[in-house]
């Protein structure tokens, strides 16, 4: 099981770079917050709680669980970039916007993941 997760893990930072690149080169001259990572992490929140509920209910197999749960998400979200550019941010002389982003990620991040858990009990 520990290749789904490599697999999973591959897809995800691929995935990750793929989209904070997009968005970073797309909104890097409007707006100066980590708008990339803060996407990411809250839709991969999301995509956990979905999966995470599938899992508990036993709705999915433990593959599809180590593939996406545990390899894709794990990958995907990142919390040591969030914890990097809340540092910068600070650095940065930018306090108020390092405070908006950390308490919005962490709320949103957790309201993501309660929303998918539940929205997949209509699946």
């Amino acid at each position: 099981m520990i290749w789904l997760i490599g697999i999973g893990g591959s897809l995800g930072s691929a995935a990750r770079f793929l989209l904070g690149n997009y968005i970073k080169n797309r909104f890097q001259n409007v707006i100066y917050f980590p708008l990339g990572t803060w996407i990411i992490n809250i839709s991969g929140s999301l995509l956990l709680g979905v999966l995470a509920n599938l899992h508990l209910t036993d709705r999915i197999g433990e593959w599809i669980w180590f593939l996406f749960g545990i390899g894709f998400c794990g990958a995907y979200t990142t919390f040591s970039t969030f914890g990097y550019e809340t540092i910068t941010l600070i650095t940065s002389k930018n306090g108020k916007i390092a405070l908006f982003y950390v308490i919005t990620s962490v709320f949103l991040g957790i309201l993501s993941a309660a929303i998918g858990f539940t929205v997949a009990n209509f699946v």
